[in-house]
């Protein structure tokens, strides 16, 4: 099972789902989902992770305004560990209500 404490990975891999992006917007929108600021050489080394397990794939733009950036994209492999991801937090989510709800009988 997805352990929550890794909630950054799936958060990245859903922010790459739908359309391919940089680090810098990648770090925006994850902390957007997760609700707190991420440290941007841990996202890093994250992507070159998920890289080297084939979830993502990256490529050097030089199209984009400023320096060339590297842009990230979720691979087929990585939709798929994707949805075992939203899969395992349903799991976690239903567990953390009866677990609150339980609690709050007291």
């Amino acid at each position: 099972m997805a352990r929550v404490e890794r909630f950054v990975e799936p958060a990245v891999l859903l922010v790459l789902r739908d359309t391919s992006a940089y680090g810098y917007d990648i770090a925006v929108e994850v902390e957007s989902i997760v609700g707190d600021r991420i440290d941007h050489g841990n996202l890093y080394r994250l992507l070159r992770g998920l890289e080297e397990d084939g979830l993502v794939s990256s490529q050097w733009r030089d199209d984009l305004p400023g320096r060339s950036k590297r842009t990230y994209q979720l691979t087929d492999e990585g939709k798929l560990v994707l949805a075992e991801w939203s899969k395992a937090l349903k799991r976690t989510s239903r567990d953390i209500s009866a677990f609150l709800k339980h609690y709050a009988k007291k």
